[in-house]
Parts: structure tokens; C-alpha cells; sequence
């Protein structure tokens, strides 16, 4: 299996209820779980596309879920999906995801939405509708963007 370059690691409290939930609502794919033998996840890899995603918890030392701190957190996962973005805000909305940005276009050629998960982590995810060039970009959105 290649593995990506880059691969989030998300802390949760509980893990294994997570994944299950990253799998339904998201569409992810567990490919392995590591047990701490003490019904933890000392390390887990989640494929999404091309992308991959790693689960771990109960959270130790300085590690925590954004749910002890009433949502705040330091980054956001984004999600470039090929197609299905509505369809994906429904079911991760039905499953108790907290949609915070309701699917919409964007100027810059992308669908966009972003929600949080069960335990406050925040996602965003894409799909692109219309290729649009760095200076198309620029034009639609009033802002300079080169590549």
C-alpha cells in the first residue's frame, strides 16, 4: 500500500467509536487498528481517496480531544472529494455531525462545507465544479491569487 506523504493524527476519547463513526458518516476505510491492550488505539490508519487519516486514542500527556476544551482546536482536516459533497454533508449531518457552513459555491470554483465531528473536531470539505485559472480566481473573488 503506498501511504501518503502527509497523513493527519487525530487524538478522540473514544477511538473505536470514532472510526466507526469516520467510516459511516465520512466514508473512510479503517485498513488497521492497534490495540494499547487496554481497549485503546495506540495507532490506526483510515483511507479516504488517495488520502489517509490516523485515529489514536484515549488522549495522554499534553495530547487531548477539542472536546475537552469546548470545540477549540488548533487545525481542521479538509476533504477534496471527487464527487458526492451534499450527499456526504446529509449523511454526516443525520449521523450528528454539527454542519457549521452549509454546502455552497464558492467564487473560487469549489463547493465547500464544513461541519464538526462527535467529539468537536472541525472538517471542511470540497469539491471542485468549475477549473477555474489563478487569474479567474483572482477575478471572481477580488483577491490576488497566484500560483
Amino acid at each position: 500500500m503506498d501511504v501518503p506523504t502527509i497523513g493527519p493524527l487525530l487524538w478522540y476519547r473514544d477511538p473505536r467509536a470514532a472510526i466507526a463513526w469516520l467510516e459511516k458518516a465520512f466514508g473512510f476505510e479503517t485498513r488497521m487498528i492497534v490495540d494499547d491492550g487496554q481497549g485503546g488505539v495506540i495507532h490506526s490508519e483510515l483511507r479516504l481517496g488517495d488520502g489517509y487519516i490516523m485515529v489514536v486514542g484515549p488522549p495522554t500527556g499534553s495530547a487531548v480531544s477539542p472536546a475537552a476544551f469546548g470545540g477549540r482546536s488548533t487545525q481542521s482536516v479538509h476533504v477534496q472529494l471527487q464527487d458526492g459533497l451534499d450527499e456526504r454533508c446529509e449523511t454526516a449531518r443525520a449521523l450528528g455531525a454539527k454542519v457549521e457552513r452549509e454546502p455552497a459555491d464558492q467564487p473560487y470554483g469549489d463547493r465547500v462545507f464544513t461541519c464538526r465531528d462527535i467529539e468537536d473536531h472541525p472538517w471542511s470539505f470540497g469539491q471542485t465544479v468549475k477549473v477555474m485559472t489563478p487569474e479567474e480566481m483572482s477575478a471572481a473573488t477580488g483577491r490576488e491569487i497566484t500560483s
